[in-house]
């Protein structure tokens, strides 16, 4: 199989020449993949708002996430493998238009069957699962390579802008309509995610070519995992995102609204750290969507371990405003990895082999990150919360910067073969 060579070294200043904000099927892809961000997003918000109306107690709704998680998990493997086998537009299409049906059943379920809610859950945790990876390969085949990492970039700055703006709206909207239309709105999401992205143009095939006989799945999928270890920057910086998700991300998450109540006695800090981080980011897509650092896997990686100066500033007893800026920086970091990463893989990773690789990034990742969360409380009992903190701090520092000596990790890319006469 062909490898790709590592890019060619250019000023940083250069950026693609025609934006892909002026692309109509990408415009209509974005439109999709933001209606489904927003959707995601939206439901264990408005289930919790049902916990406060008192139509959902907590322990049942920690069993109906529970579903949706369990759901994403398994989808997101066997979505990868059915978006290599068959049209990326046409596993997006069945995959939203499953969660969109578990919007109703929702609705029906809420305040009379729990056992209906948990199977709806579950069902659109599956149809959320199957669209990832189809949407990471639709992006390659909709868009061009020069243009793939300023797409990723408007991609991530839609998912950031609904997490910013989504919990105004949706309380916005709470005053003046019950959960059950909220989460047929949600239903309604889901509808514009299945319908709005155009299909891809695609290479034709030879009619005189008989298509190949397919392997079985296990087959297939362990295939997409063999794909992933050609490229060791792949591994290296899956080892180093999980690391930083499964024990920095859940560190701060658990601890920040502690010290928000006990060192600064309010939760401004919590809500103004949670802010600065999100503006943050959309500024640090703003940063990346032009800029071409000359090797981005090491600028890719630093910006990884930039994520722990926020369990770092939650350790010192520093004016609030700096935990702030902390969190801000530290969201600029997670999208000057996020984008570059996803870029990578669209242009490394064979194209028939896209889906399954991207699907092994989502379930490695999201799979691990609920079981950081679990231990990070009984840790912190255990230990203190200034040593755990301390010993994430470093977990973030440490391994993107091991993550990078790893050959092909400076340009995100495998090395061109050599030729001999």
């Amino acid at each position: 199989m062909a490898t790709t060579p590592p890019p060619t070294t250019t000023n940083s200043k250069t950026s693609p020449a025609r934006s892909v904000l002026r692309d109509t099927t990408f415009l209509r892809l974005w439109a999709g993949t933001t209606a489904s961000g927003l959707a995601t997003w939206a439901l264990p918000f408005v289930l919790g708002l049902a916990v406060l109306h008192r139509d959902l107690g907590a322990a049942g709704l920690g069993l109906v996430l529970a579903a949706r998680t369990a759901g994403f998990l398994v989808a997101v493997a066997v979505g990868g493998v059915l978006a290599d086998r068959h049209s990326r537009r046409a596993v997006v299409l069945w995959s939203a238009l499953a969660a969109a049906v578990a919007a109703p059943l929702l609705a029906a379920g809420l305040g009379r069957s729990l056992v209906l809610m948990t199977a709806a859950a579950a069902l659109a945790g599956a149809g959320q699962g199957a669209c990832r990876p189809a949407f990471q390969a639709l992006t390659a085949e909709t868009v061009a390579p020069d243009r793939r990492q300023q797409a990723n970039a408007a991609m991530t700055m839609a998912v950031r802008g609904s997490t910013l703006a989504g919990p105004a709206l949706t309380a916005l909207l709470a005053a003046f309509l019950d959960i059950g239309t909220l989460l047929l709105g949600i239903g309604l999401l889901w509808l514009i995610a299945a319908l709005v992205p155009a299909k891809a143009a695609t290479t034709p095939t030879d009619p005189a070519t008989a298509p190949a006989p397919r392997a079985g799945f296990r087959a297939e999928f362990l295939e997409g995992i063999r794909e992933a270890r050609r490229h060791p920057w792949f591994l290296a910086g899956l080892a180093a995102l999980v690391t930083v998700i499964a024990l920095g991300y859940s560190a701060t998450s658990v601890a920040l609204p502690l010290i928000s109540r006990d060192r600064y006695d309010t939760q401004w800090v919590l809500a103004a750290a949670m802010t600065a981080y999100t503006v943050g980011a959309l500024a640090g897509a703003l940063v990346i969507a032009r800029w071409r650092p000359r090797s981005q896997g090491w600028a890719a990686f630093a910006g990884l371990a930039v994520y722990g100066v926020a369990p770092l500033s939650l350790m010192l007893p520093v004016h609030p405003l700096v935990v702030v800026a902390a969190y801000a920086v530290a969201g600029i970091g997670i999208e000057l990895f996020n984008v570059p990463w996803f870029t990578a893989t669209q242009r490394e990773v064979a194209p028939d082999k896209l889906a399954r690789v991207s699907s092994l990034d989502f379930l490695v990742s999201y799979g691990l990150a609920p079981l950081g969360l679990a231990l990070m409380a009984p840790a912190i009992d255990t230990f203190g919360v200034t040593t755990v903190l301390g010993a994430c701090a470093a977990a973030c520092f440490l391994v993107p910067a091991a993550a990078a000596l790893t050959p092909t990790a400076r340009h995100f890319a495998r090395p061109a073969p050599t030729t001999t006469d």
